[in-house]
């Protein structure tokens, strides 16, 4: 079975989280991803910590089916075999520091004016051009200038994401952007440059409260577990532990009411009809929750909530995710080999065909493989 990639070829000078999450997911398509990393350590993700039994669980997860291409890109030698590369490649990825690529003479420009039909993709933190251009853009960094922290935590004090969310976004808007190129070049037979900025990528995730605030309106409070603005939706403790659970609408509440509290006089209550209502009235609605749930184990409480068709969920740890039983009904899990060994990892989503996952590559695992095929490629009679 094929898969919708296959045969195409990208090339990517990669680092970090952003790009080599576009092109693992370009590879689990079934495209044949190259990496070019520096032989001095490669890319520094790979240094971040060992805790994918002993690989970097950063580029374990990011850099699955790739070919690792160890190249000094000082010299002029490696940078042409980069060009080379270039030349018969679909996509060219990179997300080097702002102007790197144009200096090493592979820039966007001057890769699509040699080869018209080739894609480009450039990732950085705040895109060319304005006063941020050649700013420094870690994913936290990102996370602050496009506001998210400032709805992110406590009402006393603001939290980050617990993963790299500014850098997945960036990642995941490439992945799409390249997609859209390709279908386009199917239809033009040109090619286009793609250029994602963690920034923008942020902001578009930040849709909700920008409009919640427009205007200079006040934006959604730090709700910590909660939710800013829809109430009761969030964590709430029972006798044993805590469930999660969320209203979306008036007859939601209304069996909540009736069956989890067992108070139907609160169904009724007309302070709290509609979300508004319910939002406008949370400490009332609080100590009710909390005077029933605070008498009943969590499996009690799930108990009632599912009887009263409230969506609810169990709050998780890792450990509770690598064994979470629908994951294993669908049959999401399976293995990918490692320099150090087999590690599980979880399939993409994907159509009808099996997504690849071939092995997470050594520093420069590839490089005498691929030096050897362009060689004979050029020493090929036309």
């Amino acid at each position: 079975m094929t898969r919708p990639l296959d045969g195409l070829l990208v090339v990517s000078l990669e680092q970090a989280i952003a790009a080599p999450y576009c092109t693992r997911q370009l590879a689990d398509l079934g495209a044949r991803v190259i990496k070019i990393e520096r032989p001095d350590g490669g890319d520094f993700a790979r240094a971040y910590d060992a805790r994918a039994r002993g690989v970097s669980s950063h580029f374990a997860w990011t850099n699955r089916s790739k070919e690792s291409l160890a190249l000094d890109l000082k010299r002029a030698a490696d940078r042409d075999v980069v060009l080379r590369l270039a030349a018969k490649a679909d996509v060219f990825v990179q997300n080097l520091a702002p102007g790197a690529a144009d200096r090493l003479g592979l820039g966007h420009r001057t890769l699509r004016d040699a080869h018209p039909r080739l894609i480009t993709c450039s990732i950085s933190g705040y895109g060319t051009g304005g006063p941020y251009e050649t700013r420094k853009a870690y994913d936290l960094l990102i996370q602050a200038e496009a506001g998210f922290l400032s709805v992110t935590g406590t009402p006393d004090r603001m939290a980050k994401a617990g993963i790299s969310v500014a850098d997945i976004a960036a990642g995941t808007m490439a992945y799409q952007g390249i997609l859209a190129a390709l279908l386009q070049r199917g239809r033009t037979d040109a090619g286009d440059h793609v250029e994602v900025s963690m920034l923008e990528a942020m902001a578009e995730w930040m849709g909700f409260p920008m409009y919640f605030a427009t205007d200079g309106a006040p934006p959604p409070p730090r709700a910590g577990a909660g939710h800013a603005t829809i109430f009761p939706y969030g964590p709430f403790a029972t006798a044993d532990g805590t469930v999660l659970f969320g209203l979306q609408n008036d007859r939601e509440w209304a069996a909540f009411a009736r069956t989890v509290l067992q108070r139907p006089d609160l169904a009724e209550d007309p302070r709290f009809v509609g979300n508004d209502g319910r939002a406008g009235h949370r400490a009332e609605l609080q100590a009710a929750i909390d005077a029933v749930l605070s008498r009943l184990t969590t499996a009690e409480a799930i108990e009632r909530l599912e009887q009263a068709g409230i969506g609810m969920a169990r709050v998780n740890d890792m450990e509770g995710l690598w064994h979470h039983p629908q994951l294993a009904a669908r049959n999401r899990w399976t293995t990918v080999a490692t320099p150090l060994g087999p590690i599980p990892a979880l399939k993409p989503v994907g159509g009808s065909w099996e997504p690849r996952m071939d092995p997470v590559p050594a520093l420069g695992e590839n490089t005498a493989a691929i030096l050897a095929e362009l060689a004979r490629e050029e020493e090929a009679p036309d």
